[in-house]
């Protein structure tokens, strides 16, 4: 392509045929026209020794566009031959070839750097892809512009085939995202399009007289790829809301603004352009730059990062040297020339200060500037994420994966090293390759908090027992650059981790203890022999208070009517009240039955879980003085334990709401879900302060929330005074009931401690 531009110097001088002569009508290069005396009206006789009316496309492109000779006859009948030299017009020289030479190496050597800095990573091949096909396109204008045919395909194909690739970039950037990808996934079908516009073209040079046709069907299609990246690009920022969706679309759209307004859109609408197509396509050059500085892996460049922290520092450094600036001209009589001294010279020494500062606070206290703003959130995330984990194994592959994501890095892993057998073993490495990296020396001077780095790794200590040390490896090769935040953000990660492995040791430890008490050792587990003591004490406690409030009350007035019947002489009145003391017996015998029905639902085990709860239902309705909406799915669980516990759930709620609710409406749904049920419990009753509930020893909440963290279940209720209570209760089944009980108490008891 370089060489087809080198051939002959573009020219571009438009042509009008009248009475079968090709007459000059307006040269592109007006300078150099006139001082060739080339004018409008000039007669064209031959271009390189070839007389006009023989070069075929003449007749369907009425354009010069490249010659080293040409013969000219003035309107007087002088006649000139003219030789044309590169250096005779310097504009197309560098336009047409010194510029996009250059840009093609220099996007060439980016590359070759680029692909040995960070191999086997596909963003960043089809990155390397995306800006190599945009140096061609750009390369081929010139011989395109010459309608040479083998530049007429190249230009035509790759200008298309960039833009393709640059779908295929954003469509694996937004999966590494983890965002929703709006366009199909099917991306060899986009392939298509650079092959139907090289189709175009061929089809432009085998039938010349379409070729304005076949150009602008090229267009169209390189407009509606365009339309359709910037649109995607657009929607899922407005979704989104995300900093890196925002820098792809200024690095795009930026750059095609002039492309699209002042050459493609008039060439479609009005077949003339107010610049050609190779200047405007020298903006578009940005465009691959963009992406590095602000999208590639920022590890090599990582441009943001020092320009956020510059802007930043700039915007207080210049704030203040003004408002001195401003003393200094009201209290002092001092020179326009030295104040400008003195505004420039405190204006670096402050900005200076700035990154000063931010380093000293970085080593003394921890304290740094964050060019991210979700700095903090993401590192609570994390943990959230990181702390539902149950098991060691799972709690170092989640950390990994978190730091992978967090940190953008592919290659990073967790390696054990074994004291006992001198033995390092990781996930996906082997031994051997563990040995030859690492050693024991290395390994052992990694202490709580360190993070090193080495030729081709960082190191960061995880945790350490007597058995084990277990460390976490970034392999960066040389190509990248922890920044501070994210050394601070893998730190405190890291003092989150070592807590929680901590923690799980203990759990894994007691819930193995408990696997092996049998009815002979219990006695060897005196911490849960009192557990249970005192769990069984709390519910007969329990027990006796509701008897003792109910029934045994109802009992003692009862006797009292009895002695009182005893020692009555008015035996005309005996029958009556000896029926009314029936009458409480037999209510006193139902509440008795009651209380027994709920220690031991007679229904459940025979007629199943639907019967119980209609008549536990039933029963609320005849003692409830609000309205019951309710609905009640048909189960099929495998736990036969789930159907004591959802109607022991249903129990205390309905009972909370005919005591302390006051409402008027109740509504309790028991659905069915894919891996388990759902209850959902509201009323419009009184509500209550949930900061005061959540101080307050609510037995009966407590309760229920105990009962469903046993079967890993998610407990949530809302309230507020006077506007009800709602209640939501999910429960998964077949998950590790105990386990997961036990380690979410000791995360949350660690988190809410720290």
């Amino acid at each position: 392509m370089l060489y087809i531009s080198y051939s002959a110097p573009f020219l571009s001088i438009e042509l009008k045929e009248k009475n079968e002569q090709w007459l000059i009508t307006a040269p592109y290069y007006k300078e150099w026209a006139f001082k060739q005396q080339i004018e409008a009206g000039d007669r064209v006789l031959n271009v390189d020794g070839i007389q006009i009316e023989d070069i075929p496309s003449i007749k369907y492109d009425s354009v010069i566009r490249a010659a080293n000779e040409l013969t000219i006859l003035k309107p007087d009948g002088k006649r000139m031959d003219i030789q044309i030299n590169h250096e005779d017009i310097p504009q197309q020289f560098y336009s047409v070839l010194i510029v996009p030479a250059s840009y093609f190496f220099l996007t060439l050597i980016i590359s070759f750097y680029l692909y040995y800095k960070q191999r086997n990573n596909t963003l960043l091949s089809l990155l390397i892809l995306f800006i190599l096909t945009v140096s061609l396109a750009y390369v081929s204008i010139g011989a395109s512009s010459k309608l040479n045919s083998i530049g007429i395909i190249v230009n035509s194909g790759s200008m298309l085939l960039c833009l393709v690739i640059l779908i295929h970039f954003l469509r694996n950037y937004f999966l590494f995202l983890d965002l929703h990808w709006q366009l199909f996934n099917n991306i060899k079908l986009f392939y298509t399009i650079p092959l139907a516009a090289v189709f175009l073209s061929i089809f432009s040079i085998i039938f010349p007289f379409k070729k304005f046709v076949f150009s602008n069907a090229v267009l169209w299609l390189f407009f509606l790829l365009l339309i359709m990246i910037l649109s995607t690009l657009m929607i899922c920022y407005l979704k989104y809301k995300t900093q890196q969706l925002k820098l792809l679309l200024i690095s795009i759209i930026i750059p095609f603004l002039p492309f699209l307004f002042l050459y493609a859109l008039p060439e479609i609408l009005f077949h003339r352009y107010f610049l050609s197509a190779d200047i405007c396509s020298i903006f578009l050059m940005l465009i691959p730059f963009s992406f590095i500085f602000t999208q590639l892996t920022e590890r090599i460049f990582d441009m943001e990062y020092f320009i956020t922290r510059l802007r930043y520092y700039v915007s207080f450094s210049f704030a203040f040297t003004l408002w001195l600036l401003l003393g200094l001209y009201w209290f002092a009589d001092l020179s326009i020339s030295k104040m400008a001294e003195i505004f420039f010279f405190t204006f670096f020494s402050l900005t200076v200060l700035f990154y000063a500062k931010e380093k000293i606070d970085y080593r003394m206290r921890k304290v740094l500037f964050s060019t991210k703003g979700d700095y903090i959130h993401r590192l609570y995330k994390t943990v959230d994420r990181i702390g539902r984990v149950i098991k060691i194994e799972d709690l170092l592959q989640k950390f990994v994966q978190e730091a992978s994501l967090h940190l953008e890095i592919d290659c990073v892993y967790a390696i054990t090293y074994d004291y006992k057998n001198h033995q390092f073993t990781a996930a996906n490495k082997s031994p051997a390759y563990l040995h030859h990296h690492f050693n024991e020396g290395i390994i052992e001077r990694l202490q709580l908090g360190d993070i090193k780095r080495f030729d081709k790794y960082y190191l960061a200590f995880i945790h350490q027992d007597l058995d084990y040390k277990r460390i976490l490896v970034i392999d960066h090769n040389n190509s990248i650059h922890l920044k501070d935040e994210e050394l601070l953000w893998l730190e405190l990660l890291l003092l989150y981790l070592n807590n929680f492995i901590e923690n799980t040791k203990m759990v894994e430890e007691l819930l193995e203890q408990l696997k092996h008490v049998k009815e002979a050792d219990k006695n060897q587990l005196p911490w849960l022999n009192k557990l249970l003591w005192f769990r069984f004490e709390e519910e007969k406690y329990q027990l006796a208070q509701e008897l003792h409030d109910t029934n045994l009350q109802e009992q003692l007035h009862i006797a009292r009517e009895v002695n009182a019947l005893i020692h009555d002489k008015n035996t005309m009145e005996i029958q009556s009240k000896l029926a009314k003391i029936h009458d409480h017996m037999i209510a006193s015998l139902q509440d008795l039955r009651l209380y027994c029905e709920n220690l031991k639902p007679p229904l459940l085990d025979t007629l199943g879980l639907n019967a119980a709860l209609e008549k536990l239902i039933q029963k609320i309705h005849k003692r409830a003085d609000f309205v019951l909406i309710y609905t009640v799915d048909r189960l099929y669980l495998e736990d036969e334990r789930l159907n004591l516990m959802i109607y022991r759930l249903f129990q205390e709620l309905l009972n909370n709401a005919l005591k302390h609710s006051y409402a008027n409406s109740v509504e309790i749904h028991l659905q069915e879900m894919a891996n388990g049920f759902e209850i959902i419990y509201s009323d419009d009753g009184v509500g209550c302060d949930m900061e005061a509930f959540r101080q307050s020893d609510s037995m009966g909440i407590k309760g229920m929330q105990e009962r469903v963290q046993a079967f890993n279940g998610q407990f949530y209720i809302e309230s507020a005074i006077d506007e009800g209570m709602s209640i939501r209760i999910t429960v998964n089944e077949g998950s590790d009931i105990l386990d997961h009980t036990v380690h979410s108490r000791w995360s949350s008891h660690f988190i809410k401690g720290y």
